[in-house]
């Protein structure tokens, strides 16, 4: 009798109701999919039903290892250093604020750097240019608001007064360099200012840093003010065209100050010696720190690739080597191409100009898109320069991915590749750049299920709208085959249990 009372209108709410909820559903899952990378369902079933139910929590097997060691010669499994897995690093080439940054601001009225990444430096240079002995000194108290300072004119403001108060104040003479020099050319001489004041510092403090606890900390922070203005200024030398000069700045301070590796001072000879085209040299540099116990990086994974590619590059071809077979040359080269791949994935693109490139941020994340933009931007003249590289790279880069099975959960002479890179990525790169994702991800289940849902009650009801009566007589056939098998199930046990146990239950 229900079901004989039920009329095509019900038939009609009934699936239209179903489909709204789907949709509902399906909106829902896009967008935390969207934002988090991953479903809403499947995240408080692994993590909330399935330990209730006695399965393995899901966060156990979510990946904690870091991203920038390696483990060659063996599997990922064996022993390895472990990195935190999202530490952000300072770009090594990185560019200045006001003769390079402003000027793209100018131009293009956008701005290529983030606040997430001028806060992180904002942070670097209060941990690198001040310490607990600067309490009582106006222009070291000036200098730390200073940095602290989002505006860029009161950042410059703030700088102009400390110099007031002390004309020999190095770090002002750094902020003004960096910020307020519309010029390299310009910058290279306010460096060169402070460094003269940052090398008289460091003389004196270097004498009396074993007085006490507080004279050490401020020997460090002149330390770092001097290694910091000497790098810059051999930057500076490289950017207006004197790359020998640059080069011998760079190997005096990295010979002088063996431990400052926080600068990573070795990625910006590699790349003024590949500019002089010293391959021998950079294969020096690279023997003593492509080593298994030291963080890895593109610059060190794509330049081994480049000299190996170099060797073979040039009287390469796809169609010859496919018949015979790679050399042993051919072979070492795309065995590093591969290696370089599975560090960082996105490079390949912006090497290959698949991609456009944007101006570098002033931090980069090893193994993400940050990455590959500050290398691609600064190497692929040199990579252009060596006669066939970028066809080999171009025929052999997407082999590297056959070669690991799910980079998400196993590597291959890498970790594996860290799922925290397209979150921090997004921080740290302006918001109209097409941030690269790797691996791309799969439409979870549940999206695909509630599509599937959404769609077919949706035509449902189309169709009894359009068809109420046959639809009706369906949904009456359908109902009454999913019934019978219950009504099957209350007849035997009403042959089975007494009637009158069934009676008092029918009361209840």
């Amino acid at each position: 009798m229900f079901l004989n009372t039920l009329t095509p209108k019900f038939y009609v709410a009934l699936t239209g109701t179903s489909s709204l909820i789907s949709g509902l559903i399906l909106i829902f899952e896009w967008w935390y999919f969207k934002k988090y990378g991953t479903s809403f369902i499947e995240q408080v079933s692994l993590n909330h039903l399935s330990p209730l139910l006695g399965g393995s929590s899901g966060s156990n097997n979510s990946s904690s290892t870091g991203d920038s060691s390696v483990s060659e010669g063996g599997n990922s499994n064996s022993q390895q250093h472990h990195v935190p897995e999202c530490k952000l690093w300072r770009n090594p080439l990185n560019l200045f604020r006001g003769a390079e940054y402003q000027r793209f601001t100018w131009e293009m009225d956008k701005e290529p750097l983030t606040y997430y990444d001028m806060n992180l430096s904002a942070q670097d240079h209060q941990t690198f240019f001040t310490c607990d002995g600067d309490a009582g000194k106006q222009e070291y108290e000036i200098m730390q608001m200073a940095w602290r300072e989002r505006n860029p004119e009161v950042r410059i403001r703030e700088a102009h007064r400390g110099l007031e108060k002390n004309s020999e104040c190095a770090t002002s003479l750094i902020l003004l360099a960096e910020e307020e020099s519309q010029s390299v050319a310009e910058a290279e001489k306010l460096f060169k200012q402070a460094y003269k004041y940052a090398e008289i510092n460091y003389k004196k403090s270097q004498q009396t840093c074993q007085q006490s606890l507080m004279h050490d900390t401020a020997h460090r922070r002149d330390t770092n003010v001097l290694v910091y203005i000497k790098r810059r200024l051999a930057m500076c030398a490289r950017k207006l065209g004197r790359t020998k000069e640059a080069v011998k700045m760079m190997r005096d301070l990295m010979k002088e100050f063996p431990m400052m590796n926080l600068f990573t001072i070795h990625e910006n000879l590699i790349e003024a010696l590949l500019e002089l085209q010293a391959y021998s040299d950079v294969q020096a540099v690279l023997a003593k720190y492509d080593d298994i116990n030291l963080p890895k990086s593109a610059t060190i994974c794509y330049t081994a690739a480049l000299l190996k590619a170099r060797a073979v590059a040039d009287k390469f071809s796809p169609d010859v080597a496919s018949k015979r077979g790679l050399s042993s040359a051919e072979m070492s080269a795309v065995e590093a191409i591969h290696r370089a791949v599975e560090f960082n994935p996105h490079a390949p693109k912006y090497l290959l100009e698949m991609k456009s490139l944007i101006l570098p941020p002033e931090h980069i994340l090893k193994r993400g898109d940050s990455e590959a933009i500050a290398y691609a931007f600064f190497h692929l003249p040199h990579w252009k320069r060596v006669d066939g590289a970028l066809n080999l790279l171009h025929c052999t880069w997407e082999g590297t991915f056959r070669m690991i099975p799910y980079p998400l959960e196993k590597g291959h002479l890498f970790y594996p590749y860290p799922t925290c890179t397209e979150s921090i990525d997004r921080e740290l790169l302006p918001s109209f750049h097409e941030v690269s994702v790797y691996p791309k991800k799969e439409l979870p289940f549940f999206i695909l299920f509630t599509a599937g849902l959404c769609s077919f009650t949706a035509l449902l009801a189309l169709l009894t709208h359009q068809y109420p009566e046959p639809m009706g007589t369906v949904a009456k056939t359908v109902l009454g085959w999913m019934y019978l098998p219950v009504s099957c199930l209350i007849e035997n046990l009403e042959a089975i249990l007494p009637s009158n146990l069934l009676h008092q239950l029918s009361r209840i």
